[in-house]
């Protein structure tokens, strides 16, 4: 597995008032190979996703992907850090389906004939053999979050951070989903609302207002997030 290092980080925002704090002081060591970031809307854990490949820079502290600082070293970590979007729309850009892994596929895969072959590789691992020359705002929204997988992982990083992948999927999109990124070899950073897939992963931190509340087994994870959203 990678290994993910966040050291003291901080995160604040410009607003009319000053400066807003996002994130506080956030440490981690991340090693597992599912990792699931839960809490509630505006508590900061895309945030910390964001910070695993430079979308979100940290105002104090560090965050380190295998010794890399991604502060320093932004484009070598991008290399190993694949993003999933919670809007899928925001990573399809080319007009089709074979174009969009193709795009994803250009800066490995140098020659013409070689990335076309790769391309319905990718595509037939996925179930998207049939959709190649589709228009990608023809799919469906469990399609188009698959194809978004897809595309990160033709480039073969290391790790898939997932921003609430299943959100905006009905149930059995979300379980196709679900079932691909539990299926990875690579480290799944897991950002979800949904707790059955929290519950699916080897570690669980809780995100707060900004600071890390709690960290440990899914389960006690899980049963700390309950608890505070019942007594608040």
């Amino acid at each position: 597995m990678a290994t993910i290092e966040l050291d003291a980080v901080g995160v604040t925002a410009p607003a009319a008032g000053g400066d807003v704090t996002i994130l506080h002081d956030v440490s981690a060591h991340l090693t597992e190979p599912r990792v699931a970031l839960i809490g509630g809307n505006g508590s900061g854990k895309s945030t910390i996703a964001r910070l695993l490949n430079g979308l979100v820079a940290a105002s104090s502290g560090r965050v380190l992907v295998d010794g890399l600082d991604v502060s320093e070293n932004g484009p070598a970590v991008r290399r190993r850090v694949g993003f999933v979007f919670t809007q899928p729309a925001a990573q399809l850009v080319m007009p089709t389906v074979a174009e969009d892994v193709a795009l994803s596929l250009r800066r490995h895969v140098h020659d013409p004939n070689e990335r076309a072959h790769r391309t319905t590789e990718v595509l037939e691992s996925f179930g998207l053999a049939h959709l190649a020359s589709t228009s990608v705002h023809a799919l469906s929204g469990g399609q188009q979050q698959l194809l978004a997988l897809a595309g990160v992982l033709a480039t073969e990083p290391s790790i898939v951070v997932a921003d609430e992948p299943t959100t905006l999927l009905d149930l059995r999109n979300s379980a196709t989903v679900a079932d691909r990124l539990f299926g990875l070899t690579q480290q799944l950073i897991l950002v979800t609302h949904d707790l059955d897939l929290a519950r699916r992963c080897d570690r669980a931190l809780v995100v707060e207002d900004g600071p890390i509340v709690y960290d440990g087994a899914p389960a006690a994870a899980v049963d700390h997030y309950r608890r505070s959203v019942a007594t608040s």
